[in-house]
């Protein structure tokens, strides 16, 4: 078959969420795929810190920071961070009305305190602490540090936590001209997540800037994700996939359906598609 170029989103598509580790299935496909002459690339909302434990896998090259950085091999051909002026302009909002945040630096991701003591006081008043250890799970796997250890490094994007979705009413206005609002669906325990991503970039964009880079059509590209901050790379990869434990709009959006990353999702659409 001709020579593909396929682009994996991290979380709940290579590996379960906040995990570093692909199930075997996986990796052996990738290095099925890239030894038959397709490249892949791995194409997440992660930071360039938070996806280095994945490369070790074997990848041609990284769509990172929802699209803000990228790097083909060796060579970066993509970086945009937010300036000054939009990351303080951002945090003003989001914190007046009771917005956590995680700014994604380059390299490092620091979090706001106050979300896991709303966590803890729920787990307390709940009788039940398994939130609380998920996020401290997530923050150990994906090297998230407290937001006093923060020393200025421009930022990409920041991750938003909050319990209301009115409280995204005054950011959204304020913000409008520079950033897009992607929201996650509202987990168990109520809270609401998102992210807030500069309009000069999404994964959808970044496939087209790997394969005008690469001199490579955007017909010969497949995505596979699972989430809404997915949905640019599924409209504008040749073949879109969403996983089985994707979200409901993205499964409408996407060309086809494979199965979870529970159950070898990915090796078994590799093998559908004739790409290992």
């Amino acid at each position: 078959m001709d020579r593909k170029l396929i682009f994996v989103d991290i979380d709940g598509t290579l590996t379960r969420g906040g995990s570093n580790t692909p199930p075997v299935s996986a990796q052996k496909a990738v290095r099925a795929a890239r030894k038959k002459g397709h490249l892949v690339y791995l194409c997440t909302g992660r930071n360039y810190g938070m996806l280095l434990p994945l490369l070790e896998y074997g990848f041609d090259g990284v769509v990172g920071s929802a699209g803000g950085y990228i790097k083909c091999r060796e060579q970066v051909i993509y970086d945009c961070p937010m300036t000054r002026e939009q990351q303080d302009k951002a945090l003003k909002v989001l914190r007046k009305n009771g917005i956590f945040c995680t700014i994604e630096g380059r390299d490092g991701s620091y979090t706001d305190d106050g979300f896991k003591q709303i966590l803890a006081e729920r787990a307390e008043a709940e009788g039940s602490s398994e939130l609380l250890r998920w996020q401290e799970q997530i923050e150990k796997e994906l090297n998230i540090r407290p937001m006093q250890e923060y020393k200025g490094e421009p930022i990409y994007k920041i991750v938003l936590m909050c319990e209301r979705e009115e409280q995204f009413a005054e950011p959204r206005e304020v913000l409008k001209e520079d950033f897009h609002f992607c929201i996650q669906d509202t987990n168990e325990r109520g809270f609401i997540n998102g992210e807030l991503i500069n309009k000069k970039f999404d994964k959808g964009r970044g496939i087209e800037r790997v394969c005008s880079f690469l001199g490579m059509d955007v017909k010969d590209t497949i995505a596979f994700g699972d989430s809404m901050n997915d949905v640019e790379m599924i409209r504008t990869a040749g073949l879109g996939i969403c996983m089985e434990n994707g979200n409901g709009v993205l499964k409408e959006l996407a060309d086809e359906i494979c199965p979870a990353v529970t159950e070898d999702g990915l090796s078994k659409a590799f093998e559908k598609h004739g790409l290992i």
